[in-house]
């Protein structure tokens, strides 16, 4: 392995400035949640409820005890290398600069995905109210719409982050006391209370539920995007993993009891109209048209809002690539003279997003978010296990539990998630680590020159 650099060298030499450390633990949560968003488990519904056969409930909760396990492990590299790139930087710091390049290339799969995710529910769900226009039309639309507004430079705010947030808070907030109140009046207490959404004995199958959490785990991405605050937060060393931690939980508990009820209030999930937007007819059951009609808008809106941010996002980290010349500079470093955008690659993404919308299910691109992701969860794992365990710090004692058997079953419980993704998700993420492997090789001269850095500060 090369050698790890002293963390100390990462800091600000004495007399320089530095970031006032103003954000508390609860900043941090906050700032996790909206991440992450309070409906992630919702567009994932129909679809993960038909890969495990009934049992959403169950696998959010265990990719919950993977997400946790792998949460320490982030939460104590953020405390390490406190540095923009999440894992990227811990792993090409805290394990090897070469994997550290492969794991920040699949992190750009990722980004290039996010685009193309949010077209595709964003289109699906505004086909839910005009029925008679073809997906292609509203798929190109919405994607033109986004790719327009990123052109012209328009993005969403703070405020605008804020005012979403409470709308979907009280859409999600009507759908519990209206799914309990129908669940109440059709079947009692009975209807409420139920271990069928945990385990159904009619339907339960390990490797169905091994391919349902693969899918499941989408509910937390992004949780990893705390550790960006790592040198704004108050006492970083704790508060990080504190709120990564606590994130999880609430993603888990909250998307638990939302998936539950809508379990409860729809068993059978042979029967949704569509599976992409099948929560929208679960909200119709116990809140009629009103509220079929406020959770689409929830949804259209938290589609464009996350598809114009993670489609300018890729396009200013293709633009630092470009310019650092990892990429080919002439084609992807170009800013617009008039209105400083990357316009080349924001049109290159929203034409990638509208041909992969055409081609790939919002199941398959999912999965794909996925595949990348998980590789650098592994990654990160894999790089706290290094650290503290094996190269440790001088006059520190190593701890068993916390610096082994932690990050490693992080590792394996993400290696058993990862494996249960589908043979087409593997395919198109394997092909792209070959490529990067072939890249880095090239760039490298055979692994023998650091590689290329990846400037996630761009995004």
């Amino acid at each position: 392995m090369a050698q790890t650099p002293d963390p100390t060298q990462l800091s600000s030499p004495t007399g320089m400035p530095r970031l006032r450390r103003v954000l508390t633990l609860w900043d941090l949560v906050f700032y996790g949640i909206i991440l992450v968003m309070p409906i992630a488990p919702i567009p994932l519904f129909g679809i993960a409820q038909k890969l495990s056969r009934g049992h959403f409930v169950s696998t959010i909760l265990v990719a919950m005890v993977a997400m946790m396990l792998t949460a320490v492990s982030y939460g104590r590299m953020a405390a390490r290398y406190p540095a923009a790139g999440s894992a990227y930087t811990y792993v090409g710091r805290g394990l090897n600069p070469h994997l550290g390049f492969l794991t920040g290339w699949a992190m750009v799969l990722d980004y290039l995905i996010q685009p193309l995710f949010n077209g595709i529910l964003g289109a699906l769900t505004i086909q839910r109210f005009f029925p008679e226009i073809p997906y292609p039309v509203l798929a190109a639309l919405f994607i033109g719409f986004m790719t327009f507004l990123n052109l012209r430079g328009i993005r969403t705010t703070a405020r605008a982050s804020l005012v979403l947030m409470a709308f979907m808070c009280t859409v999600i907030g009507a759908f519990v006391l209206l799914a309990l109140r129908y669940l109440f009046h059709t079947a009692g207490w009975h209807g409420i209370f139920s271990l069928e959404p945990f385990y159904n004995p009619r339907t339960f199958d390990l490797r169905t539920m091994w391919t349902g959490t693969s899918f499941a785990a989408l509910t937390y991405i992004g949780f990893d995007g705390v550790t960006t605050l790592a040198e704004d937060v108050e006492n970083p060393r704790q508060n990080i993993m504190r709120a990564i931690l606590l994130v999880c939980l609430f993603t888990g508990i909250a998307g638990g009891l939302q998936v539950y009820l809508g379990q409860r209030v729809w068993p059978d999930y042979a029967t949704f109209p569509q599976l992409e937007t099948a929560f929208m007819d679960v909200t119709r059951r116990v809140g009629g048209q009103t509220l079929f009609q406020a959770l689409g808008v929830v949804l259209i809106l938290s589609c464009v809002g996350a598809g114009l941010t993670g489609q300018v996002g890729v396009a200013r980290l293709l633009f630092g690539m470009g310019r650092d010349n990892v990429i080919p500079r002439g084609f992807f470093a170009y800013l617009d003279p008039k209105r400083n955008t990357p316009t080349r690659n924001i049109w290159l993404i929203g034409i990638v997003a509208y041909i992969g919308a055409m081609l790939i299910s919002y199941e398959q691109a999912g999965e794909i978010l996925n595949f990348g992701a998980f590789l650098a969860f592994m990654g990160v794992n894999l790089a706290t296990f290094w650290q503290f365990a094996v190269l440790r710090q001088p006059g520190r004692r190593r701890r068993w539990f916390v610096d082994i058997v932690m990050p490693l079953s992080g590792f394996l419980f993400c290696l058993w998630i990862w494996l249960g993704l589908k043979t087409p998700a593997k395919v198109v993420g394997g092909l792209w680590l070959l490529a990067g492997l072939a890249y880095g090789a090239f760039k490298t001269r055979g692994f023998q020159a650091a590689p290329a850095m990846i400037d996630f500060t761009e995004l």
